[in-house]
């Protein structure tokens, strides 16, 4: 069974597809209202690191480090992973950020993450 797992803004308007809607980020995305955001859940502890995001800064020059560093993290922190997973397994789920950069955001580091341990799964 394929498991659909969508990476998408919190400032795009939500989609007839995105399943359950989770915002990753630690920090509340400037400007959204709560209501505008149409959460399922807020999962701040899956987020990286306040030292992390800050060591991290969006550089794209910092990219690869950040992804290791953030993998570790999230083995570190299995919890929220888990809570994902079991999410995913259900529906549709679509994790939500807010940074500018659509390549470069721990969203995606997760989405690869959750995709590689659902395959290995099954």
């Amino acid at each position: 069974m394929a498991h659909i797992i969508h990476v998408r803004r919190v400032y795009d308007p939500p989609e007839p597809d995105d399943g359950s809607r989770v915002l990753v980020d630690r920090l509340w995305p400037r400007g959204v209202s709560r209501q505008r955001a149409n959460l399922t859940i807020w999962l701040k502890d899956i987020a990286p690191s306040t030292a992390l995001r800050q060591w991290f800064g969006h550089d794209p020059a910092r990219w690869d480090g950040f992804r290791e560093r953030y993998i570790a993290e999230l083995q570190a922190n299995p919890q929220p992973v888990r809570q994902l997973l079991d999410m995913a397994r259900a529906g549709p789920v679509t994790l939500l950020y807010g940074a500018r950069d659509t390549q470069h955001n721990e969203a995606v580091v997760l989405a690869a993450c959750l995709h590689r341990l659902l395959d290995h799964a099954a």
